[in-house]
């Protein structure tokens, strides 16, 4: 029995280390990466330990925003429910699978096969919110559509 015990608390320790490392792989300022590596325990230390990952920054948050990732405990990240920027350029509309590109240099696909046809704008104000189930959904500036969307890049 406490040979089965000593294998339980060993292999929660792997997960926990495994969980913090994807965390910290997700993080895309160099920088802040490398304290979120150094933030985890080496060799045996206690579970609890492993949830001390370096909480990402505003910016980091907003730059993952919509990225599909394995999160941490709800606890140890704020998560934001929305964003805001522009879309890039001329603007009149969306059809099926379009990809619309933000200037925050993100590009989300519209999912739900919905079309708009609009009168042309330059870099129009967007928001793309988040609901309560995880859906996205974009809204345009002067437009009262929100088509749903997918971040893919």
């Amino acid at each position: 029995m406490k040979a089965l015990f000593v294998l339980l608390f060993v292999s929660g320790a792997a997960l926990a280390d495994d969980a913090a490392m994807l965390q910290c792989r997700s993080i895309a300022d160099v920088a802040g990466r490398v304290a979120c590596y150094d933030a985890i325990p080496l060799g045996t230390a206690a579970p609890a330990a492993a949830a001390a990952v370096v909480a990402p920054t505003p910016a980091q948050r907003e730059q993952s925003f919509g990225m599909e990732t394995i999160k941490p405990a709800k606890a140890a990240v704020a998560e934001d429910n929305s964003i805001s920027s522009t879309i890039a350029g001329k603007f009149d509309g969306w059809s099926g699978n379009a990809l619309i590109k933000l200037s925050n240099g993100q590009v989300w696909r519209i999912v739900d096969g919905s079309s708009a046809v609009l009168s042309p704008m330059n870099n129009p104000a967007v928001t793309v919110e988040r609901n309560f189930v995880g859906t996205f959904f974009l809204k345009i500036e002067g437009t009262n559509n929100s088509p749903k969307v997918r971040r893919v890049q």
